[in-house]
């Protein structure tokens, strides 16, 4: 390796992607290649970086294969910044274990946590808890140690284990400062700032308070029934009723919970359900039928009795019942959370986050783009979404298959 490429390699390890530049701006061959996509990456550029990239690792000879794995792996960087999820992770998996057999032991670790944060991405968090469990952050290099310690505070939070999420990113703090990379050191006190946001509003009768992650999970260990409009559901305890595929019982069981102790009048139901304020005999009907379904499935936690008026829930041995709201609401929750992250998304990447079909995301994010709430770059298969971040509070909730993992 002559000094420019070391020199180079240096300047991208404290994140000087500029002072990389200087140095192999003008050369052409495979590392100099891999080095300007890995600064073009850091600089934001990530479509000429991934050219750049792949030019290296074609120019890599058959025995360099410890080089093509490493151009791999920061090809499978920049489509995670691009949040290009639709790739097979076994390339990336197949170079992890090239450079743990050449013992690059710290780029193998790269790979694996690459891989771990795209789990996390799709809403995967028991593979992606698998993955993280499989590096030793302590054996890491400080910049590497402080991502898996970040991408470990996440894994905590999506599923609301406060106290080790709060010790993750402790340890994160301590390994970014030890990096000294500015960027990464803003990145866990972003990360840190998201415990002291509000992430949910507690419904009691007509009060409404905004409350933290940490009262979030407090809240839903108590002996209260909580009507989680964040999951879609309905938790007492450990015992959980899911409801995200079944919008109609679940905007029953809202309305129902919204009202508690009193009753919801069946016009009323009638709207929030099915979305009409002209109800029929029809509606009625179908009214009287969603219950009886909704009546079921809840009959565990809860029975639903009619009154006069309407219907009234009733806890089993006198429970509070409490509605549990996310900071913002709407059919497009999940999709405006997963955007509020700040990258540019793909529509397929989107849907695959949120278990959707294309079809389904790019008609919702033609719903938002006319409500000026995210807007596209790109044409055809490079276009992209982005959204404003959503200041003032977390979206942890709001994010696929938040809470799952135990």
């Amino acid at each position: 390796m002559d000094s420019l490429i070391a020199a180079a390699g240096r300047a991208l390890a404290a994140g000087d992607a500029l002072g990389a530049l200087k140095r192999v701006a003008l050369r052409e061959d495979p590392a100099a290649l891999a080095l300007r996509g890995i600064a073009m990456a850091q600089l934001g550029d990530f479509a000429r970086a991934r050219e750049l990239l792949r030019r290296a690792a074609r120019g890599f000879g058959s025995h360099e294969s410890t080089a093509r794995a490493r151009c791999v792996v920061a090809e499978a960087e920049v489509a995670l910044a691009m949040r290009d999820l639709g790739g097979s992770p076994r390339s990336l998996l197949a170079a992890a274990d090239t450079l743990e057999a050449r013992a690059d032991l710290a780029n193998a670790w790269h790979a694996r946590l690459l891989s771990a944060r795209r789990l996390l991405l799709l809403g995967q968090l028991e593979e992606a808890g698998a993955a993280l469990a499989q590096l030793d952050a302590a054996g890491l290099p400080p910049a590497l140690a402080a991502i898996a310690e970040l991408s470990a505070a996440e894994l905590a939070l999506r599923s609301l284990r406060i106290e080790p999420a709060r010790v993750a990113l402790a340890n994160a703090r301590a390994f970014a400062e030890k990096a000294r990379v500015p960027a990464l050191v803003a990145e866990v006190a972003e990360a840190e700032a998201a415990l002291d946001r509000p992430a949910a509003r507690r419904w009691t009768g007509d009060a409404s308070q905004s409350i933290r992650l940490d009262e979030v999970a407090a809240l839903l260990s108590s002996d209260a029934l909580v009507v989680d409009a964040c999951r879609r559901g309905l938790q007492l305890g450990r015992s959980w009723q899911p409801l995200a595929r079944r919008p109609v019982l679940f905007a029953l069981a809202r309305a129902l919970a919204a009202a508690w102790p009193g009753d919801v009048d069946r016009e009323a139901l009638i709207e929030a359900a099915f979305h009409t304020r002209r109800p029929d005999e029809t509606h009625r009907a179908r009214l009287r039928v969603e219950i009886g379904r909704l009546r079921a499935l809840v009959a565990a936690l809860a029975s639903i009795r009619a009154t006069p008026r309407g219907f009234v829930i009733e806890p089993h041995e006198a429970r509070p019942i409490i509605l549990l709201a996310p900071p913002i609401d709407g059919a497009q929750a999940s999709l405006v959370a997963l955007l509020s992250d700040g990258a540019a998304w793909s529509t397929s990447g989107l849907a695959m986050a949120l278990g959707a079909s294309q079809r389904t995301v790019q008609r919702a994010l033609a719903e938002l783009e006319a409500e000026g709430r995210v807007r596209s770059i790109g044409q055809a298969r490079s276009r992209r979404w982005l959204a404003p971040p959503l200041a003032g509070f977390t979206t942890i909730l709001l994010l696929p298959a938040a809470l799952p993992f135990a």
